[in-house]
C-alpha cells in the first residue's frame, strides 16, 4: 500500500503580521567554516546529540525519520521569538565534525575508564574467591612441608616436581624459593651445571646439605679432568660445616687425594661419608692418606663406605658407626683381620656390615684350630689375631661377604655374636661350611634369620641341613650356582616324617638359579606339599578314624587350583601342559601327609621360584609350576623362528 509522506502544515499568518515580516532585514549566511577560536568551539553536551536533533540540524530540507509531536508546538512558539526560527545552520555549527569526534573520544575515554575499573573489580573478586579455597588458607610452613615431601621423598631429588610446583602460581613460587630444604641436595659432575649448584647453595641458607660429586669415568662423558673436581670441591668447601651427607666418586686415587685435601675443616653435622675410586685395580704411589679428614671431628658420623680409598685405616672415621662398607682393596692395601676386628669393636651399635672384593690374608699366618666335632681340619683353619675376645653386635641385622677372603671371613665370623641377624649373603667364598656352623651355633640361642643367599660356594650338605632345621623364620632362600645342593637336601623342604616338624615353614621365596643337580620330582613335591590344605587332597582326621578311605589317585591340577582358591588356567598352553603332565606321570602320587604335620601347622605357600639356567626343567614343567606358584622365573627359550616361547 502506497503511503504519502507526512507534510507538516504551514502556519497561516495574519495579514497584519505579514507587514512586520516583510519589513525585517534578511538574515546573514552562516560561515561555511569555523575556527577553533569562535564562541561555538566548545563541543555540545552529549545529552543534546540525540538522533532527531542531529538529523534536523544536518539535513534541514529533508523530512526527519523521527517525527515528534512537539514539532508543531515548537514552530508556533518560535514565531514569537522572531528571526531565530530560521537558523538551523547555527545549530549545525555547534554540531560540526570535529565536535562530534571530540564527543565520541570523550565517550570512549569514559568507557575505557569504566572497563578498567571493571577489570580491577573482577581481579579483586577472583582473588577474594581464590582466598576462600582451602589450599590458599594452608599456612606457609605446612605448605613447605608438603613441598619437601613431594620433592625429597625418594633417594634423589625430583626436579620435575619442583619445577611444576613453582609454575602453579606466584604464591607457590615464593613459598618454594623460601623453603631451604628444597635446595639442599646438590649434585655436581661432568655434565652438571655449576650455576645450578650456586643457586642451591644460596637458597638453602643454613640448612644441612646433601652433597654428591659424581665424576665416574663413563664412555659418554669422556676423560674426567682434575681441574673440574678441584673446582667443585672449592665451590662447596665453605659449607663443610653444613654437610650432612657427602658422596665422592672419582676415576683414580690421585684425584681422590687431591679432592680430599680440601676437607680440612670440622664437619659437625656429617652423618654419611662415601668415597669411591672407580679404578680399584690401578697401582699408584698414593699409598699414604692425604691428611686427617675433617680434623677427625665427625661426632655424628653413622655410615661410612670406602671403595679402594686408602685413609690409613684411621679409627676416628670408623667409630660408633651404624653402617660399615669396605671394598676394592687388593694385595698390600687390603685390611688385616686385626684391623677389621678393631673396627668392629669400635662400633658396638653396628647394624649393617659389608665386605666386598678384598684379597685374602696370607695363609702362612693361619692357626689351625680344630674342634672336636669337626670332620675336616681345613674347615677350621683361622687366621692369627691379637685379641680373641668375642665381639658383641646386638643390632647387626644385615651382613654381606662378597669375595672378601675365605680366611678373613671365617675368622671374623667365628668371633662375632649377632642375635638380631636377619639377612646374610655369602658369595664367592670357596667353602662356607665353617660359616654355616657358626650360624647354627648362634641359632642355639636366638637367630631371627629371614634371608639367606649363597652364591658360587662349596658347602657340606649335612651341616647345611642342620642349619635349615634351626631357621623357622626363614622366608627367602637363594642358592645360586651351588653344585653341592642336590635333591636329597631339597627334600627336607617337602612333607616331613611323622616325628619331625616342617623345615623353614615360612619359606615363600626359593631361588635355585644354576642348580642343575635337583630333579623335577623334588621340586614338584616341594610345591605340592606346601599348598593350602583342602578336603580332597587331605582327608579329615575324623573321617580317617571312622573308616579308612581307599587310596586316591593323583589329584588333577584343576581340582588343586580350584580348592586352593585360584582360578584354573584357561589358555590352551596351560591345558596342554596339564595333559602332558598327566600322560608323562609328572603329577605322580601325592606325598603322604602325616597327622603330625596337621598338629604342628601348615607351612606357607611358595610364592616365588627362580629356575634360571636349570636346563633339567622343561617348558611343560614350568607351565605346570605357574598354576601353583605366583611368580616363576626361568630362562627364555627361543623357538625355531627366533621368537621367545618361554619367559
Amino acid at each position: 500500500m502506497h503511503r504519502t509522506p507526512l507534510l507538516h502544515p504551514t502556519p497561516r499568518l495574519h495579514p497584519s503580521a505579514m507587514a512586520y515580516v516583510s519589513l525585517e532585514a534578511p538574515l546573514a549566511r552562516a560561515p561555511t567554516t569555523m575556527s577553533w577560536t569562535s564562541e561555538y568551539s566548545e563541543p555540545p553536551p552529549y545529552e543534546m546529540c540525540d538522533p532527531p536533533t542531529l538529523m534536523n540540524a544536518t539535513y534541514p530540507d529533508k523530512p526527519s525519520p523521527f517525527p515528534r509531536p512537539q514539532d508543531v508546538a515548537s514552530t508556533s512558539a518560535g514565531l514569537s521569538r522572531g528571526p531565530w526560527l530560521s537558523s538551523p545552520r547555527r545549530n549545525a555549527a555547534n554540531l560540526s565534525i570535529p565536535h562530534l569526534r571530540e564527543a565520541l573520544h570523550s565517550l570512549e575515554s569514559k568507557m575505557a575508564t569504566l572497563l578498567s575499573e571493571r577489570d580491577l573489580l573482577e581481579s579483586r573478586l577472583e582473588q577474594a574467591v581464590r582466598l576462600q579455597s582451602p589450599v590458599q588458607r594452608v599456612p606457609n610452613d605446612l605448605l613447605s612441608s608438603i613441598f619437601s615431601i613431594a620433592v625429597l621423598d625418594g633417594e634423589e631429588e625430583d626436579s620435575i616436581t619442583l619445577s611444576n610446583l613453582m609454575l602453579v602460581c606466584r604464591y607457590w613460587r615464593e613459598v618454594a624459593i623460601h623453603t631451604p630444604m628444597l635446595w639442599t641436595r646438590i649434585v655436581m659432575g661432568t655434565h652438571r651445571s655449576v650455576d645450578r649448584a650456586l643457586l642451591k647453595l644460596d637458597r638453602s641458607r643454613s640448612a644441612p646439605l646433601y652433597i654428591c660429586l659424581d665424576f665416574s669415568p663413563r664412555m659418554e662423558h669422556g676423560t674426567v679432568s682434575t681441574e673440574s673436581i678441584v673446582t667443585a670441591m672449592d665451590l662447596i668447601r665453605p659449607a663443610i660445616w653444613r654437610w650432612k651427607t657427602f658422596h665422592l666418586t672419582v676415576p683414580s686415587r690421585p684425584q681422590a687425594h687431591v679432592a680430599l685435601t680440601r676437607c680440612r675443616e670440622q664437619a659437625p653435622l656429617l652423618e654419611v661419608l662415601s668415597i669411591r675410586v672407580a679404578h680399584s685395580m690401578q697401582e699408584d704411589h698414593y699409598s699414604a692418606p692425604p691428611l686427617p679428614l675433617f680434623e677427625r671431628h665427625t661426632p655424628r658420623l653413622r655410615s661410612t663406605s670406602f671403595t679402594s680409598f686408602n685413609f690409613g685405616w684411621d679409627i676416628a672415621l670408623l667409630s660408633n658407626l651404624r653402617v660399615l662398607k669396605l671394598g676394592g682393596y687388593w694385595n698390600g692395601f687390603s685390611p688385616s683381620v686385626d684391623v677389621i676386628l678393631k673396627t668392629l669393636r669400635a662400633c658396638p651399635q653396628l647394624e649393617e656390615l659389608v665386605l666386598r672384593n678384598m684379597s685374602d690374608v696370607d695363609p702362612e699366618s693361619c692357626a689351625s684350630l680344630i674342634s672336636e666335632s669337626s670332620e675336616q681340619q681345613d674347615d677350621f683353619a683361622l687366621a692369627r689375631v691379637s685379641d680373641t675376645r668375642t665381639i658383641q653386635l646386638p643390632r647387626l641385622r644385615k651382613a654381606s661377604f662378597y669375595y672378601s677372603g675365605n680366611l678373613r671371613t671365617r675368622t671374623v665370623f667365628s668371633l662375632l655374636s649377632f642375635p638380631a641377624l636377619e639377612r646374610i649373603e655369602l658369595c664367592y667364598l670357596d667353602n662356607v661350611s665353617p660359616i654355616l656352623e657358626c650360624l647354627r651355633k648362634q641359632s642355639l640361642t636366638v637367630l631371627p634369620l629371614r634371608h639367606l643367599r649363597i652364591e658360587s660356594c662349596f658347602l657340606n650338605e649335612l651341616r647345611f641341613a642342620r642349619l635349615l632345621q634351626r631357621l623357622p623364620a626363614l622366608n627367602s632362600l637363594e642358592l645360586v650356582d651351588v653344585e653341592d645342593v642336590t635333591s636329597n637336601l631339597m627334600r627336607n623342604f617337602a612333607a616331613p616324617p611323622v616325628s619331625q616338624t616342617w623345615v623353614c615353614p615360612k619359606l615363600s621365596t626359593l631361588s635355585l638359579e644354576g642348580c642343575t643337580s635337583i630333579d623335577w620330582e623334588t621340586i614338584r613335591s616341594i610345591v605340592e606339599s606346601r599348598l593350602p590344605p583342602h578336603s580332597r587332597a587331605f582327608p579329615r582326621q575324623s573321617a580317617r578314624q571312622a573308616s579308612p578311605s581307599p587310596v586316591r589317585p593323583a589329584v588333577s591340577s584343576t581340582s588343586v587350583s580350584s580348592a586352593s582358591g585360584q582360578r584354573p588356567a584357561v589358555s590352551s598352553s596351560t591345558s596342554s601342559a596339564s595333559a602332558f603332565a598327566a600322560t608323562a606321570h609328572i603329577l605322580s602320587h601325592q606325598p603322604a601327609m602325616s597327622s603330625a604335620s596337621h598338629a604342628v601347622g601348615r607351612p606357607v605357600r611358595i610364592e616365588s621360584m627362580d629356575l634360571t639356567r636349570c636346563h633339567q626343567i622343561s617348558k611343560e614343567m614350568v607351565q605346570w609350576l605357574r598354576m601353583y606358584v605366583a611368580e616363576v622365573k626361568c630362562e627364555t627359550v627361543k623357538s625355531v623362528w627366533g621368537e621367545p616361547s618361554l619367559s
